[in-house]
């Protein structure tokens, strides 16, 4: 038995994503959220790879919102042996019925796609890591808990829901474990909105805490203070640019739930305002069209829901449902706006859109949220000018803009006030849910009124023991960790060696001769017979 509880980052530690984190305590074993890994290859592998614990051996999982990198691997959780309960808000249930079946059928056909290049490559076939009726058993362990009541997990645990102003549904969790004078109270941030969110309100919890564990995906971002009608004045200003094309297209990957209709309603506002002409504005996403059902079912309790409910009525809107219904957007005469996912341009229809439109100088590609080291959007993002998607180089020749006024995550000085407005916390905090700079940004900023030894950045993997006088790190020697903690949150070799092969088409493309262009293979492979 353990005298104190002792908490392990599986996940979200030194990244962004794959947010993990099992509570021990007296035997028994909670999980605070099972998401998948995304960004560079390296991390992504991770989903493939046998959990860290035994499934069979988790009493109970708090989820904490529907997004995939905190929900995502929850079916192979019970796939692989998990039969407990899984507990969320009624919202999030709502919204992982849909998600958790879309990353299954994004999965099965990623995995249909890989096996036929194998297949023709003399390569053994792969499985996907869970499938449609994976998703559709672990939803029959969901049990829906209201905000701000408490509910008792395992014996010594009991936890409350509070509003994280994140996502519909999404929750910070508080959890009180042990009995008497052993009790300690525990904040998990979960994700945290920013205080200029169109639908959701700001986050709130109670204050005076043992431990924390906070998110830190912007802790080192100061954006400029945002209202609803400054968010609405720099969209208009993006529309209006990439609208000077007649024949253009304005091209947005989005995350389908919530960012979606986020931007939905705004666009639609701004049309009956005449800010911005009336055009076509097409929702390419069957998840998104899906999830804004929920959305418009939750609409009393969203802020603003009349507007998005007005959006999705108005007679510019368009959401497509079948491929051949996706394929006729390529048909579109005159401006027209697609928001399709996904976000950070992995996966679905927006790979598709990028394939057609990223080579055209007409085309305008607006990049509205939080792009993961590794990804095809981080790449956009980072200037690159060919990537490769599908097999196909495409030269990038669309205007790539950034728009952060829609981030779903609060930024640094709203991280730090929300610290700051929870105190006192009498032990330590856990930052986590970051990159290296964003970690040290929030470590920085809290360094103002905590203890330095107080903050804590843990690796992947890590353990500490949540001692009566602070947390103690216990994390084991061994076994070796599924992943060097320092490739987290970074780009990997397979971005490196991608980016080199892009460099050398190009050079050899722009060599003014054969002759030319045989020195610049010659060196090459110089390089590669030099002893390592």
């Amino acid at each position: 038995m353990n005298a104190q509880p002792i908490i392990h980052f599986h996940g979200a530690a030194g990244t962004v994503t794959g947010s993990c984190f099992l509570l021990e305590h007296d035997g028994n074993r909670v999980l605070i959220d099972c998401g998948m890994f995304q960004g560079s290859k390296t991390e992504k592998e991770l989903n493939y790879r046998p959990f860290p614990f035994a499934a069979s051996q988790i009493d109970a999982v708090i989820l904490t919102h529907a997004h995939i990198d905190h929900s995502g691997l929850l079916p192979k959780l019970v796939k692989d042996g998990f039969d407990g309960p899984i507990y969320a808000t009624a919202a999030t249930l709502d919204l992982c019925t849909i998600m958790l079946a879309d990353s299954a059928h994004i999965q099965e056909m990623e995995v249909e796609h890989l096996n036929r290049r194998n297949q023709r490559r003399a390569r053994e076939p792969v499985a996907p890591i869970y499938n449609a009726t994976d998703a559709a058993v672990c939803m029959t362990q969901f049990q829906a808990i209201a905000f701000q009541a408490w509910h008792d997990v395992v014996t010594g645990v009991r936890f409350r829901f509070w509003n994280a102003g994140h996502l519909l549904g999404s929750a910070s969790v508080e959890l009180e474990v042990g009995d008497g004078g052993n009790r300690q109270r525990i904040l998990f941030s979960g994700d945290l909105g920013p205080s200029h969110k169109l639908l959701q309100f700001d986050p709130e919890a109670p204050t005076g805490w043992d431990y924390m564990i906070c998110e830190s995906t912007y802790g080192d971002t100061t954006r400029s203070e945002v209202s609803e009608e400054t968010r609405r004045s720099r969209l208009c200003d993006e529309v209006k640019a990439a609208a000077r094309h007649r024949d253009g297209a304005l091209i947005i990957p989005s995350f389908a739930v919530e960012r979606t209709q986020e931007l939905l309603a705004d666009l639609i506002i701004l049309m009956e305002r005449h800010e911005i002409a009336s055009c076509p504005v097409i929702i390419d996403s069957p998840l998104a069209a899906r999830a804004s059902q929920i959305f418009q079912k939750y609409a009393r309790v969203l802020q603003n829901g009349d507007a998005l409910v007005r959006a999705m009525r108005s007679r510019n809107v368009r959401f497509t449902e079948s491929a051949e219904q996706s394929k006729a957007i390529d048909s579109i005469h005159g401006f027209h706006i697609v928001i399709a996912a996904s976000g950070m341009c992995e996966a679905g229809r927006i790979r598709h859109r990028l394939r057609n439109w990223l080579w055209r100088e007409e085309g305008t590609v607006l990049l509205v949220g939080y792009q993961a080291a590794g990804t095809l959007g981080r790449i956009l993002s980072d200037g690159a000018s060919i990537v490769k998607i599908q097999g196909d180089d495409i030269m990038v020749r669309a205007r790539i803009r950034k728009l952060d006024v829609y981030s779903g995550h609060a930024d640094g000085t709203e991280l730090e006030a929300w610290v700051k407005a929870r105190l006192p916390i009498r032990k330590d905090i856990f930052l986590v849910h970051g990159e290296a700079e964003a970690l040290a940004g929030l470590r920085q900023r809290l360094s103002g009124f905590l203890r330095p030894d107080q903050i804590v950045v843990p690796r992947l993997d890590a353990a500490y023991r949540l001692d009566a006088e602070g947390g103690v790190d216990i994390s084991p020697a061994a076994p070796p960790p599924r992943i060097d903690p320092v490739q987290a949150g970074h780009r990997d070799w397979h971005n490196d060696v991608q980016a080199l092969i892009l460099d050398l088409q190009e050079q050899l493309a722009s060599a003014a001769d054969e002759k030319a262009r045989g020195v610049i293979i010659r060196r090459i492979r110089r390089a590669l017979e030099e002893p390592n």
